[in-house]
Formats: C-alpha cells, structure tokens, sequence
C-alpha cells in the first residue's frame, strides 16, 4: 500500500504547522496549579494532640499575656488561648504575638513588672531625662531659647472697676 501526497500541498502544512510546537526541545513546560498545602493543619492538629497527651485543660478570661525579654521589649498576645496543668507547671500560650517596646505598654503593664524590668524602664527614663534636658536649652525648632523675664512668672495686679455701666456710657 503506497500513498502519495502531493508535494505542494506537504508543503502548505508544513509551512502551515511550522509555529506550532507540541514538544520537544525548547516547549514550555505545563504549569503545576498550587495546591494549598495542609502543613499548617497537620501542624495544629499535632498540638492538639501534644496537649492532650500532657492532659492539659484550657484556661478561660485571659486577655493578655505579656512575655519580658531581658532587653526592654516585650512579647504581646492579646486574646491567646491558654492551656495549662497547674500540677506539672506546664502552660502553653498560642495566637498571634508582636514584640513591642516596654514604653509602648506602660500605664497598664506596671503591675506585672519585676526588678529587671522595672530596672530597664528606670534606665529608659534617665535616658528620655537626658535628652529632654540636652534639648531643654533648645527652642521647638532647633533654635536657642531666649530667657524668659522674672516678672512674667509674677501675679498681675488686682485693678477696681464698676460692675454696672452708666446709662450715658451704652447709648
């Protein structure tokens, strides 16, 4: 069985398909769709597990929890879940932490802090002190203050006057 083309027209489908490449050399590969990974699933099912294991129950009403570096930041979770087993001492903290400075956190975390710390925010202090006092003699911009006169700071006198107006004096 022989079959014959015509010579011309092997050539039109060649020129035809010529751009058109299904694979080889040179051929974009097909691109692989991105499956969303269950690694972080996987990973808090094993610590749930891990907690259970180490019987532990979970703590409600905590709203904050404030871990202290030995620098003067701090590690903030607002709103964790707490789980604890107050017989082995063991606590586990997750959610969402920022690290901030202590001056960020000062009005409310007063109560919570130790010596350390409370040694670092009197050194942070000293040093806001220093800088205040170097720039005390300095205006807002930068510029030397002028020196105030004595008596500005002194109480003006009391001057009398009438509490009623003269009829002549309105219209």
């Amino acid at each position: 069985m022989s079959s014959q083309f015509d010579p011309e027209a092997l050539k039109k489908l060649q020129a035809k398909t010529a751009g058109l490449r299904i694979g080889g050399k040179g051929t974009q590969r097909k691109k692989v769709v991105a499956k969303a990974r269950p690694g972080a699933v996987v990973e808090d099912k094993k610590l749930q597990a891990a907690l259970k294991k180490l019987e532990l129950s979970a703590l409600t009403g905590v709203e904050e929890v404030n871990m202290f570096y030995e620098n003067t930041n701090v590690l903030h979770f607002t709103a964790p879940k707490v789980h604890a087993a107050t017989g082995a001492n063991t606590f586990a903290i997750y959610g969402r932490g920022e690290e901030k400075e202590l001056t960020e956190l000062v009005p409310g975390i007063l109560s919570q802090l130790g010596p350390e710390a409370m040694n670092g925010l009197r050194r942070i202090a000293e040093s806001y002190q220093a800088q205040q006092g170097s720039a005390g003699s300095l205006g807002p911009d930068g510029v030397p203050a002028v020196a105030a006169e004595d008596d500005d700071d002194e109480v003006p006198e009391l001057v009398e006057a009438d509490a009623t107006p003269k009829i002549d004096e309105v219209n």
